[in-house]
């Protein structure tokens, strides 16, 4: 029995979770969102104020699918209540980044602006950086479903790749940035 898949979800008091067949719709205080179930041998309950799911084989398929939709249902489940949120760390000299509208807004060393639609449901907000010489900012893209905040955090991300030498680029605020060490002269 997966370990995950296995595991009940629990309801919050503002959450109400339907199950239709074999669609899984949660609705909650900062919107609704729904997930098929693509597999005909995942079963979805809801009993005692849990999310039961339930796989009807012992085949791989089966195995993969049980642990998969498990997390997906409690994905939607929490980001009901609380949103998700992925903060991006832009460093670099005149490197700015605005939100307009529903635009996120990006200056990062092009001859152009960059800029990326925001989806919907996903927010961003673009804020100084707490370094001590001002050189970064901070994008903070927050969402009620996980996969749309990450999805949209790496399309931003890859914009501008970080460089090794001086470390100018974008990337996640928990990410450890290697840096390389610049030329030497050949005297010692």
């Amino acid at each position: 029995m997966s370990r995950i898949g296995r595991l009940p979800i629990a309801i919050p008091a503002k959450v109400e979770v339907a199950v239709d067949g074999n669609v899984v719709s949660v609705k909650g205080p900062l919107g609704e969102s729904q997930q098929k179930i693509a597999s005909k041998y995942i079963t979805v309950k809801i009993e005692n104020g849990h999310v039961i799911v339930e796989r009807n084989a012992e085949i791989n398929e089966a195995r993969a699918a049980h642990g998969l939709y498990r997390q997906l249902i409690a994905n939607m489940v929490n980001g009901a209540v609380t949103p998700f949120s992925k903060t991006l760390i832009i460093a670099g000299v005149g490197y700015r980044a605005a939100v307009q509208g529903n635009k996120l807004v990006l200056n990062i060393g092009y001859s152009h602006p960059v800029e990326f639609e925001l989806p919907s449901g996903v927010k961003a907000e673009a804020k100084e950086g707490d370094d001590k010489d001002k050189k970064t900012l901070q994008v903070v893209i927050t969402g009620m479903s996980k996969e749309a905040v990450g999805q949209f955090a790496a399309k931003v991300k890859a914009a501008r790749p970080v460089e090794p030498y001086h470390g100018y680029g974008i990337h996640y605020s928990d990410e450890v940035v290697i840096r390389k060490e610049g030329k030497t002269s050949g005297k010692k």
